[in-house]
């Protein structure tokens, strides 16, 4: 059995590169062939009128959010772990509360921002009265796209609203009511639809508990309320793993985020859960389990 673990391109944080690593070693103990390889060796192109693979393999892990190669790899009928869909609808935090709504949880009450075109408009001030009295204050601005709580911003009053809209306008973002406890969450690890790990965030420092924002994490044993909300956050985006962010509102559990190809390295360290392995060994099942039905129909 042959995988290709996919980072990106222009990959440099430690932390993507030891978790790209870690799901090697794993794969690697358990017989498969396996290679890390960057977005951007041109692993698939449009030639000839085709879908061309440069080289052969059998799945492959994907680790990056480019919503164009994996497209290309399931039309060569390539397995990937997640597939296409998934990682775009997670990659895009206003298409993920869409996909997650009247599925029986609960979510920050939510208001898309108009896309802006025109770098000299000016943002609607009716629009602006009108997110601050659905969402009240303090409320989240967050931008569509992004990674490790970066570009989203804790807005006190109407005055920071202003600047924000004004920094965002003509960036894809969103607003959200702000729940939970400042500097707090919970990150509950899913491989194969089942709940494995789950840690508390916290930071002291900053209202965002991520830990490439400063948080810590810290061991969590969590009610079976908050892990069915994380196995069915997965189980609607079609994630093979995922990472599922969840506030407590109340002992409530609020699907603040879901991240398809999240960090594990904290949430292994602080659990001592072999993620890497679990992700590993369901992988290698899954396609022992499809080569059998592939050759029981023929």
């Amino acid at each position: 059995m042959k995988a290709i673990v996919l980072v990106n391109a222009y990959i440099r944080q430690a932390g993507m590169i030891r978790q790209a690593e870690r799901i090697a070693e794993e794969l690697h103990r358990r017989g498969v062939e396996v290679k890390i390889e960057k977005n951007g060796n041109f692993l698939c192109s449009v030639s000839k009128n085709e879908i061309a693979l440069s080289e052969d393999f059998d799945f492959c892990v994907y680790l990056d959010k480019d919503k164009y190669l994996p497209r290309m790899l399931e039309k060569k009928g390539k397995r990937l772990f997640n597939c296409a869909e998934g990682v775009e609808l997670c990659d895009d935090k206003m298409l993920t509360a869409i996909a997650l709504a009247q599925k029986g949880l609960n979510l920050p009450d939510t208001l898309p921002a108009p896309l802006c075109y025109y770098k000299d408009a000016v943002v609607s001030e009716q629009a602006l009265s009108e997110i601050g009295r659905r969402l009240g204050f303090p409320l989240i601005a967050k931008k569509s796209y992004g990674s490790w709580g970066m570009d989203v911003r804790l807005i006190q009053n109407k005055e920071e609203l202003v600047s924000v809209a004004e920094e965002f306008r003509i960036q894809p973002h969103l607003f959200q009511k702000f729940l939970g406890k400042s500097g707090e969450d919970y990150r509950v690890l899913v491989v194969g639809g089942r709940a494995i790990a789950g840690m508390k965030r916290k930071n002291e420092g900053d209202f965002r508990s991520n830990i490439e924002a400063g948080g810590k994490g810290y061991k969590a044993e969590l009610s079976e309320e908050f892990l069915r909300a994380a196995e069915r956050c997965a189980q609607i985006l079609r994630l093979d793993y995922c990472g599922v962010d969840l506030l407590d509102e109340g002992g409530v559990p609020y699907v603040c985020e879901v991240n398809s190809n999240a960090l594990f390295n904290e949430a292994e360290r602080v659990t001592g859960v072999n993620i890497a392995g679990a992700y590993a060994e369901y992988m290698v099942q899954v396609m022992q389990k499809e080569e059998k039905l592939c050759a029981d129909s023929e």
